[in-house]
């Protein structure tokens, strides 16, 4: 296959790998650290998700910017080791008993991902035909829900038996071999800059584009549901484990394994058949199903029923994220990929800080089952605004590039 022979493609998907490795772990490690520190307080846990996201939120729309005006290749190079440096330093101090320091590592974190991620996109936009869009997000995503299944696996060992401290030094090892990895990216041929140019003109530029296009507005406006939805029941998933299955913590990894082999099969799914689904039928069901499975999730008493779920609702998740990340590669001019996705970012991720924010006192003053039904209810919503999305155009783009 002539897509596994191009090296844009190689180098980021090897990187991705083990950048998600580095992610999981720090999410398995901060998450389990924080619970035996706060003894499962749920509020500290959905302050946690809120310190991870708020970078995000507040940085992306500049980062896109500026990764449309910086060299991609050298912006994810630097970005990565910047990751690493900042892990090292935090472990100092948490072997100096200052254990509070450590949510700076998913701060500075989130950060400097800003302007890597949106690089990468340009790389990835650049360099890969566009006929192979669709089978290389596909494989993307595919390998990305590989690491749902064995990266709760690989924080919880790690974390269980090593400590916090051997967690943030692998985290720091994962970004230094990333960052020289990803020298093996071609160089990029500097086109002239306009010196007149100037940061805030580019900016609005990105803000008037997404705005001249319907399917980007509904897209945006959609993504402030979803993570609104997503964000209120992110920080809460270990308390099903915990308050309604009866389990330990550390069972959560389970949950995730099989929501990460659902995901990797639903990926798989959509790459092969991608030109003969239909674009809005996967993006509006998906949601409508996900509202559902949150639902039944927070009743089932049932490990079998809630990882039966969990498998599911991978599986359709898995379709919708290819198929979305699709159809917004094949709208965006290579010149605005980094704004716009600067600008659809921070509306999912603001929703998601929002939700997580008062996930934890939601739950404290009403029930874990009332706040899940309060997030299928707005994903709910979203659902209902996507149906808008006019795709027959774009649908039958993407047939012509497969056929």
């Amino acid at each position: 296959m002539v897509l596994l022979k191009n090296r844009v493609f190689q180098v980021i998907v090897l990187t991705d790998l083990i950048q998600q490795t580095a992610i999981w772990i720090r999410n398995i490690a901060l998450l389990f650290f924080v619970m035996d520190l706060t003894n499962n307080n749920p509020i500290y846990v959905s302050l946690l998700t809120v310190i991870e996201y708020a970078p995000i939120f507040i940085f992306s729309f500049i980062g896109g910017t500026l990764a449309d005006r910086w060299d991609p290749k050298k912006t994810m190079i630097y970005g990565d080791f910047a990751s690493a440096l900042s892990i090292i330093i935090i472990i100092f101090f948490v072997t100096n008993g200052n254990w509070q320091v450590i949510f700076l590592a998913t701060l500075i974190s989130s950060i400097v991902s800003q302007v890597s991620q949106p690089s990468s996109s340009i790389m990835f936009k650049r360099h890969i035909p566009e006929e192979m869009i669709a089978p290389a997000i596909g494989i993307i995503q595919s390998l990305q829900s590989l690491f749902l299944i064995i990266g709760p696996i690989i924080g919880t060992l790690i974390y269980s038996w090593l400590g916090i401290t051997a967690s943030l030094v692998s985290i720091a090892i994962a970004f230094f071999i990333s960052s020289i990895i990803l020298l093996f990216l071609p160089k990029v041929k500097k086109e002239k800059e306009n010196i007149s140019s100037k940061f805030i003109k580019e900016m609005q530029e990105g803000i008037q584009y997404v705005k001249n296009s319907k399917n980007l507005k509904i897209i945006a406006i959609t993504f402030v549901f979803i993570g609104l939805g997503a964000g209120i029941v992110q920080p809460l998933d270990v308390f099903i484990v915990i308050d309604r299955l009866g389990l330990e913590k550390e069972n959560i990894q389970w949950l995730y394994m099989l929501a990460g082999i659902g995901m990797f099969i639903g990926s798989i799914v959509a790459s092969i058949l991608s030109n003969k689904l239909n674009m809005k039928k996967v993006i509006v069901g998906g949601l409508c199903f996900l509202s559902l499975s949150l639902i039944v999730e927070v009743l089932s008493v049932w490990f079998v029923l809630t990882a039966t779920m969990n498998f599911i609702t991978g599986f359709i998740l898995a379709m919708w994220q290819t198929m979305l990340g699709m159809l917004i590669i094949k709208m965006i001019d290579e010149k605005f990929v980094g704004r716009t996705n600067g600008i659809l970012t921070p509306l999912f991720i603001g929703g998601i800080l929002l939700g997580s924010a008062v996930a934890g006192p939601l739950v404290t003053f009403t029930s874990l089952i009332t706040t899940y039904i309060i997030s299928a209810i707005i994903i709910f919503v979203g659902a209902i605004i996507s149906t808008d999305l006019e795709l027959k155009n774009t649908q039958k783009k993407l047939k012509n590039n497969t056929e």
